[in-house]
């Protein structure tokens, strides 16, 4: 059964009828709404019902006072009259009698019939709201702003299309923040004196963020709170079709970023003329002094879709830097005109942490800074040691998965290595002190690694007794000055224990 509240909420209701007084009774049930002439029928009506005068009522006529007694003894539900205003006492009275006494500027009969239509078949206003809906988000491609504008016109309610954290793209309802973004699903926010409807809207089967389209509706709109998320949910899909055509100019915009710093990272020497022209109009300086980034994300996540956010994030800790799309994460570096001093450097670190911290905390995210490196050739160096620095933050929660090239000691020599043709021989001279001495200490080493530091399991692996491959271990710490408890030592002589290894290196052990 539905009540005077619900009534009000009624499009041709909304905005034509006021709650003159008695609102203490907006939620009592109504079963039927009839007319009274004028007041001299007086007649009381049934319980539940809505009584309409359709006259209009003069201020101060004692006969309506009359009428407001008889249906609440009645058990009546309200008491509609066309009158703008009426005297102060019956205000009074209807407030103490707890009757909703409405008031309306004109002629009540169109109020009638969708009074009446309503409550023979609830339906309809859910059926014409779906339809105005479809009318006006049609198969056009509409503009945030312009879907939002046409919303708020059809609810007669402030409207808003929130992005992934919950702040306006367009539009402005005054508690953005109650929406729990996390949650992709439809939601109904209770607010003081009306609800918050939200609706998330997204491409089908998208990974990346996902935007809302909210409504507010208080006071009488909120009774039309559940008919309104049928209109969010049309209005939604006009909001896909916009991001599906924006997704589109991403993804190309994308690729073209992607390939232009392929391009560059492929450079044996200086940039061609043609080179150097896409990179400018891409609007990426290759002069000056740079600090590569990386930021790794998790396997199968939207990275072009996330990339307007990482730029925000670095935007908001003040680094304006290149980003761009990059295997499993991104790339990206900040530019100087003049050789940074250690201290702005620091500076750097710091902002460059900090936003870090906020992209772990919504992705994931880990990051690695490289070292300042002049010109194009040093962009490439250090995009690199910035890989090389990330690789390695994705395994330090200690280090808030953040690491710069100058944190990492041996391992990033042997990184150095890696990236050169001397990394098979200085990972032979790494592990020269341990050939010629008894006990197949590489092969115990490289089995301790794998066994990450398990003196039992190495024990196993080998088929020796666990005393046997502790007495080794500490002969490998004193032979090659190392400490197997340091992360970074135990990573270089990993990688030095793989490759000297491989079959077709030929190392032959002790």
């Amino acid at each position: 059964m539905t009540s005077v509240r619900r009534l009000l909420g009624l499009p041709e209701w909304s905005g034509a009828v006021r709650v003159l007084a008695g609102e203490a009774g907006l939620d009592e049930p109504v079963s039927a709404v009839r007319p009274l002439p004028d007041l001299a029928a007086c007649t009381p009506g049934g319980a539940g019902e809505v009584v309409m005068v359709a006259a209009p009522v003069e201020p101060g006529d004692w006969r309506l006072d009359a009428l407001l007694r008889r249906v609440v003894d009645a058990g009546g539900a309200a008491v509609l009259v066309a009158a703008p205003e009426v005297a102060d006492g019956t205000l009074r009275l209807a407030d103490r009698l707890r009757l909703p006494l409405l008031g309306a500027p004109g002629g009540v009969l169109d109020l009638l019939v969708a009074a009446r239509l309503f409550l023979a078949e609830p339906e309809i206003d859910r059926a014409r709201l779906v339809l105005a809906a479809h009318r006006a988000f049609d198969e056009r491609t509409l503009a945030p702003e312009d879907v939002v504008a046409r919303l708020g016109r059809l609810l007669e309610a402030p409207a808003a299309l929130l992005d992934e954290r919950g702040q306006p793209l367009a539009g402005q309802v005054g508690e953005p923040g109650a929406v729990r973004v996390q949650e992709v699903v439809p939601q109904r926010v209770p607010l003081a004196g009306g609800v918050l409807l939200a609706h998330p809207a997204l491409l089908p089967g998208a990974a990346g963020p996902s935007f809302w389209l909210v409504a507010e509706l208080r006071g009488t709109a909120a009774a039309r709170a559940d008919v309104v998320p049928v209109a969010l949910s049309v209005a939604a899909t006009a909001v896909q079709r916009w991001l599906l055509s924006h997704r589109l100019e991403l993804e190309r915009d994308a690729r073209s970023r992607t390939a232009l710093l392929g391009d560059l990272l492929r450079l044996d020497g200086e940039p061609s003329a043609q080179l150097r022209r896409r990179a400018a109009d891409a609007g990426w300086q290759l002069a000056g002094w740079h600090v590569g980034l990386r930021i790794g994300a998790p396997a199968g996540l939207d990275t072009v879709a996330w990339t307007a956010q990482v730029v925000r994030v670095l935007r908001g800790e003040g680094v304006d830097a290149v980003v761009v799309e990059h295997g499993d994460g991104w790339t990206g570096w900040a530019t100087f005109a003049q050789e940074p001093t250690a201290a702005r450097v620091r500076a750097l670190a710091d902002t460059l942490r900090a936003a870090n911290r906020a992209l772990h905390r919504s992705v994931g995210a880990h990051m690695g800074v490289g070292r300042p490196h002049p010109g194009t050739s040093g962009l490439i160096s250090t995009v690199a040691e910035a890989a090389d620095a990330a690789r390695l933050a994705a395994t330090r929660p200690e280090a808030g998965f953040f690491l710069q090239v100058d944190q990492l000691g041996m391992a990033q020599l042997l990184l150095e290595w890696a990236r050169t043709d001397t990394f098979e021989p200085a990972a032979r001279a790494l592990l020269a002190p341990l050939r010629d001495q008894p006990g197949d200490l590489v092969r115990t080493l490289s089995a301790y690694l794998d066994a990450e530091s398990s003196i039992a399991e190495t024990a196993a692996v080998l088929g020796v007794h666990r005393n046997t491959v502790t007495a080794r271990i500490q002969r490998v710490e004193r032979l090659l000055g190392v400490d197997l408890r340091h992360r970074d030592e135990r990573l270089a002589l990993h990688l030095a224990c793989r490759t000297v290894s491989r079959p077709q290196e030929g190392f032959s052990g002790p």
